[in-house]
């Protein structure tokens, strides 16, 4: 297989920027930026995330079941670097931003426009990012919501073998 190939291919696929946060109850707090996600069945309301296996929130989100989903806006880059490492709970802030309890206890961003609270129904585990699939069992919109969510294509970060940079659709 073409290795340049491949990376250009599925960096076409357009990717939002998200939020995953678990709490477990007894003071284990997790948030990790995610990208793989998308929503699977409307009935039940079902999405699914990739979630790496080595990071706290999927040790959490195993456990304990519940995740949320918070979703980031075209103005969330911010709050998406902010979890690009592990999460610190300090003076009721993760990593740094505000947050409050949802309904299933876990930790939703007040920075988020929208957010999901999700009971895991599966895990499947292959890779080095597990899918969890989820069921929403509530859903909330902080702000009104203006245009679409940010998505766009993934850039690349290297140069391809050729030469050629990838880059998103806008540029």
């Amino acid at each position: 297989m073409d290795q340049d190939a491949k990376k250009t291919a599925l960096r076409m696929i357009p990717y939002g920027i998200y939020v995953l946060t678990a709490d477990d109850g007894e003071g284990n707090v997790a948030a990790a930026t995610v990208n793989w996600v998308t929503q699977t069945a409307f009935n039940p309301p079902l999405v699914v995330v990739g979630v790496k296996t080595d990071s706290g929130a999927y040790g959490i989100v195993k456990q304990t079941k519940t995740f949320a989903l918070n979703m980031l806006g075209k103005d969330g880059k911010g709050v998406a670097f902010a979890f690009f490492k592990p999460t610190k709970l300090e003076d009721g802030k993760l990593s740094g931003q505000a947050i409050h309890k949802g309904s299933t206890g876990v930790p939703i961003l007040d920075a988020a426009p929208a957010s999901v609270e999700c009971k895991v129904t599966s895990i499947v585990e292959q890779g080095d990012h597990h899918i969890v699939v989820g069921e929403v069992v509530d859903a909330h919109v902080a702000k009104p919501i203006t245009g679409r969510p940010d998505t766009r294509w993934r850039r690349c970060t290297r140069a391809s073998a050729s030469g050629k940079r990838c880059v998103s659709p806008a540029n």
